[in-house]
């Protein structure tokens, strides 16, 4: 599945009408995924829902870093780690590159990164006013 991320200046300004996706080099609206799509689509928010995979994926922003190193930062077992970079690394959510005897790994792509960071973002917005300011909702 190869989604990039729409033109910012795409649809009305301000719409709410969804943007394009591009998918195998074809614009599509995002209810025009396949099933299959939206099943795969589904299984990596799934793999993020893990807060443990979270903040590895977190850790991967900031550049290449090892297995010892992601472990050290979060105090979690290196198998542990191991275990969640094997998954998000087959969700292409992550890509190693081996030195030596070490594998340092980083966010796959810019699409991953916009998606984590443009998310970041969102929940650290100040949203009082989404809800009229009711308290406890």
């Amino acid at each position: 599945m190869s989604m990039r991320r729409p033109k910012e200046d795409a649809g009305p300004q301000g719409g709410a009408e969804p943007t394009a996706v591009v998918t195998c080099g074809v614009a599509q609206s995002p209810s025009a995924l396949s099933q299959n799509e939206i099943t795969i689509l589904a299984e990596t928010f799934r793999l993020l829902g893990d807060p443990s995979r979270l903040r590895i994926m977190l850790c991967c922003l900031q550049g290449p870093i090892s297995v010892g190193e992601i472990a050290e930062r979060l105090e979690l077992s290196l198998s542990l780690v191991s275990h969640h970079l094997r998954l998000l690394r087959g969700a292409r959510l992550v890509r190693g590159e081996r030195q030596a005897k070490q594998i340092f790994y980083e966010v796959a792509d810019q699409h991953v990164s916009h998606v984590l960071l443009d998310m970041a973002t969102h929940i650290a917005e100040d949203h009082a006013d989404d809800y009229g300011g009711a308290p406890g909702l």
